[in-house]
């Protein structure tokens, strides 16, 4: 349940934003609806961008990213058996 709200409220939350900036440089520019229209648009594609987003890294832990092939160097990705005990045989 979780999940399902953030995918709602990552949605709502732009479409408000969107129309919020709208009402607002329509009451500023005196454009009545112009404004609301092209900012209720982006708002929209804003809020499934960050849909999707959410969405797609749905399958990966928290705190874990996959490291780039070809890249050595992955200081940035976090180590699977850190703090794991590991014994020598002795």
């Amino acid at each position: 349940m979780g999940l399902a709200l953030r995918l709602g409220v990552d949605f709502v939350a732009g479409v408000v934003v969107g129309v919020g900036i709208g009402l607002l440089l329509d009451w500023w520019m005196g454009s009545s609806p112009a404004m609301l229209i092209v900012f209720f648009l982006l708002g929209a594609a804003a809020g499934t961008f960050n849909v999707f987003r959410t969405a797609s890294g749905m399958h990966s832990a928290v705190g874990y990213r996959q490291a780039r092939e070809g890249n050595k160097d992955a200081g940035d990705v976090k180590d699977k058996t850190a703090g794991k005990d590991t014994q020598d045989g002795a």
